[in-house]
């Protein structure tokens, strides 16, 4: 029988992929306000041929992203998730070895494949559309035994039976008086709010955008303005939310006052995926670090900014070394 595993700061629970990047200047942009969902869109040739010049690849996945953004800030963690007994899985499991992450969490599937993403990267903005396939975590089963010796558990995006691993993380909090920091997926927050609910309630730390916060708490506050809507998740249970919007900038709540930052303007956007990882990541690490919220706004700006000048979500995220306290 297994012993219990090594005592980590964090464990940190989701997804895994490899993520292949097509930069590209072409197709249409098109306006389709009538579609409140998805009111921008870009066409491309029905059965056409569209030149790719380059591309580039490197590990994907909330949790993956989150795991290496921590583990580069000096926090051990230990990552719960899966992959594929293929090369991706191979490739994955090598990658979070050199970063230094537990993969004591991390169960290779012998039949699956793991989780692959094609993104378009349209270079005019930096802006991504993500064709996935999800297969390895779908498969996704939480263990009691993976949540102990941790301070804190880092829950994001969960897929295949996610009630069902909500219900054991809260269980085992209970057990284990862990903390939890979470950053819920788009999808999670459409299937069921109330469910949802139950997990944020027992958060300490809350992180999402603009848009999963309108998820959760219905398109009336899409009027409101970023305090009433960190004050209304706050009600929820959360001691400290972050909200990010982007290029706007970052608000955080902890009850008592609000603090936010802005952005400096960047010359050359090259990909926006995995911004929001590394802000959850920068902003996370910080507070480990027993650093003041200020502190954090700004470990979370600066982690975004090195990401989105570079292609993929982990290439670029910064040390604790490179961060200017």
């Amino acid at each position: 029988m297994w012993g219990a595993p090594k005592k980590v700061n964090v464990v940190a629970i989701g997804s895994i992929s490899k993520d292949i990047f097509f930069p590209t200047e072409r197709g249409v942009f098109v306006d389709t306000p009538e579609d409140i969902a998805t009111p921008h869109k870009v066409q491309f040739p029905l059965g056409g041929k569209v030149l790719v010049e380059d591309r580039f690849e490197d590990i994907g996945g909330v949790a993956a992203n989150v795991s290496i953004g921590l583990a580069r800030l000096g926090h051990t963690v230990r990552i719960v998730s899966r992959v594929g007994a293929d090369d991706i899985g191979v490739q994955v499991i090598e990658h979070l070895k050199k970063e230094r992450v537990s993969l004591e969490g991390l169960i290779q599937l012998p039949t699956t494949p793991s989780d692959l993403s094609a993104i378009l990267v349209f270079t005019q903005t930096g802006e991504r559309t993500i064709f996935h396939n999800r297969d390895a975590n779908e498969q996704l089963v939480v263990a009691p035994r993976d949540l102990e010796n941790s301070e804190w558990v880092f829950v994001s995006a969960l897929n295949g039976d996610w009630k069902k691993n909500i219900e054991t993380i809260l269980f085992a909090k209970e057990k284990h008086q862990f903390r939890i920091a979470l950053n819920p997926g788009q999808h999670n927050l459409k299937a069921d709010p109330a469910f949802m609910k139950k997990l944020i309630n027992q958060a300490t730390i809350l992180v999402l955008n603009h848009d999963e916060a309108l998820f959760l708490l219905g398109d009336t506050f899409g009027r409101m303005d970023e305090e009433e809507i960190l004050q209304a998740l706050a009600a929820l249970g959360p001691k400290y939310i972050a909200l990010t919007d982007g290029a706007r900038g970052a608000w955080v709540f902890n009850g008592e006052k609000m603090y936010s930052i802005v952005p400096p303007r960047v010359a050359q956007v090259k990909d926006t995926t995995g911004a929001g990882d590394a802000f959850a990541s920068g902003f996370f690490g910080a507070l480990l670090h027993d650093h003041t919220i200020e502190t954090a706004l700004r470990w979370g700006i600066a982690n975004s900014i090195a990401v989105i000048q570079e292609y993929g979500a982990t290439k670029a995220l910064l040390t604790e070394k490179d961060m200017v306290v």
